[in-house]
């Protein structure tokens, strides 16, 4: 039988981190940590989350680089400037952007 787990973000949703400096797209969700110990372990302990939730994979972005994310929900917020995301990945996935939401591409491997 498959649990099914309810997240507060979708795929295609444009996010950003509640403590870091950066926003980006979500295109994967893991009902809850799907990581090693280390990657974990290396989190600030004010900021580390519970691993009992979803998380997200994000095609991130900052000032200075563009890079993949794997953050929890509970560091997620909704990035509701309507800006789209810069990263060259997103157009892979993604079409349009729609709000704060990239329409899914046809045939695309999320």
């Amino acid at each position: 039988m498959t649990n099914i787990v309810e997240t507060e973000y979708s795929i295609g949703q444009v996010v950003k981190h509640k403590y870091l400096d950066f926003r980006g797209v979500i295109y994967d969700v893991d009902p809850e940590f799907n990581n090693t110990e280390e990657w974990y372990q290396s989190i600030p302990a004010a900021i580390r989350p519970k691993k009992d939730q979803p998380f997200y994979h994000v095609f991130a972005e900052n000032e200075e680089v563009f890079y993949s994310a794997y953050v929890s929900q509970q560091n997620l917020l909704v990035d509701d400037s309507n800006t789209p995301v810069s990263h060259p990945d997103v157009s892979t996935f993604f079409g349009k952007l729609t709000g704060n939401t990239y329409q899914i591409l046809e045939g695309s491997k999320n």
